[in-house]
């Protein structure tokens, strides 16, 4: 099989002189590991529609810690890779809808490592970070709530959770939805309001105060423990694991998105090379009407279309984590970064499907499988209309700007 787009998206950023000699030495022990090593896995009967079960995902990263490759974005010293960096590297890593998985760079434990990195104590750190960094601990994010209660989703100012002082402790209340990773985590980052406005707090899970209502049947099956419903009944927090200060969770939760939103673009970025491989390969072994499917313009346009917005994906991500890497928050450029690649990864997605006839359709390959996941990606991190709502607004504050400089 064809690793053209792969090795064509590494020529063209190694040319412009992005990426480091470091990120480029550990893109490809990346890439070998995930296609040598995980891609058999993905027919592996431990995967369930919830994710990869618990053993699966310890004998992944236990082969990912002995071939070097385990946490590659996060360096020895604690120092993480750039944002232009770590894209390099995560791209490979969602190669396989495993591979994030196996490598840990998935989602929400390489948002919440970023985060702790950025924000959390020395003690939090050492109690927290350290086993996510070293794969021995899953962790979840404690912030979405139930649609219909009209909790906080897309808007977490809507946030219903509370959370208040008691001693030496805080004492949290409150229902969440759609918690990535629940069942299994052993860390949890819980965001709650107080009288101050919202707050984290660092958890140790499982804790008999957050209980699991249901695990929800969802269109996407590649993270581990699914997306939980759950109760946070009681919970005695002390107080020396609230994340920062009381009132500022709104804050550390942007320092969060951001990056996160970009290595969700990263990691399925890998996914739908990997598909288009799939598909072009299809397309050049399968015969119909007297000829080739490529030699077919209308499955040939669409594969020259693939490779267009492939680029254009590629490009906007290595766009967005320069601004990242200057400093920025990057807010309005996650978002815009974010629209463009998931609905550019979602056209690919269904293009291998369709050239791919009634193969795209089946589990034979993680064709079927990358569309159900970038179909999910569309809403996860922020729907693409509410990004776009997000960046009109901006617009209007700009102009508005504008008009009375």
């Amino acid at each position: 099989m064809s690793h053209a787009g792969a090795d064509h998206a590494a020529t063209d950023q190694a040319a412009a002189g992005q990426v480091s000699e470091r990120a480029r030495a550990i893109a490809a022990k990346v890439e070998a590991f995930v296609r040598e090593v995980v891609v058999p896995y993905e027919r592996d009967a431990r995967l369930g529609p919830h994710g990869p079960s618990e053993d699966l995902v310890i004998e992944l990263k236990e082969k990912a810690r002995a071939a070097g490759v385990l946490t590659p974005h996060i360096l020895e010293d604690g120092d993480h890779l750039t944002q232009i960096e770590t894209a390099y590297v995560l791209i490979r890593s969602g190669l396989s809808p495993l591979g994030p998985v196996a490598v840990n760079t998935a989602a929400p434990d390489e948002g919440n490592m970023y985060l702790l990195g950025k924000v959390g104590s020395p003690e939090q750190k050492q109690q927290f970070l350290k086993p996510l960094v070293e794969g021995r601990a899953r962790s979840a994010f404690f912030m979405t709530e139930p649609a219909l209660e009209g909790g906080a989703g897309s808007d977490p100012s809507m946030m219903k959770t509370t959370c208040r002082p008691d001693g030496n402790h805080w004492v949290i209340n409150g229902r969440k939805a759609f918690i990535t990773g629940a069942e299994g985590a052993r860390v949890g980052i819980v965001m709650a309001k107080s009288d101050d406005g919202a707050c984290m707090f660092l958890v140790d899970l499982p804790n008999p105060a957050i209980r699991t209502e249901r695990v929800l049947d969802t269109i996407d099956s590649s993270m581990p423990g699914g997306h939980a419903v759950v109760v946070i009944d009681n919970l005695r927090v002390p107080a020396d694991q609230m994340l920062g200060a009381s009132g500022e969770g709104f804050k550390y939760a942007q320092v969060r998105l951001s990056p996160a939103r970009l290595s969700h673009c990263m990691r399925w970025l890998g996914a739908c090379t990997r598909a288009n491989e799939i598909a072009t390969d299809y397309a050049c072994r399968r015969e119909a009407f007297g000829k080739l499917l490529i030699d077919h313009e209308g499955v040939g346009f669409m594969l020259a279309e693939n490779l267009i917005d492939l680029k254009q994906a590629e490009l906007m991500i290595d766009w967005c984590a320069g601004v990242l890497d200057s400093g920025s928050l990057g807010t309005a450029e996650s978002s815009m970064a974010k629209v463009a690649v998931s609905e550019a990864l979602m056209r690919i997605a269904d293009r291998c499907v369709q050239v791919m006839g009634g193969m795209g359709v089946s589990a034979d390959t993680i064709v079927e499988q990358v569309f159900r996941e970038v179909r999910a990606f569309r809403i996860y991190d922020g729907p693409t209309e509410v990004h776009k709502w997000s960046l009109a607004k901006k617009i209007k504050r700009d102009w508005k700007h504008a008009r009375h400089a």
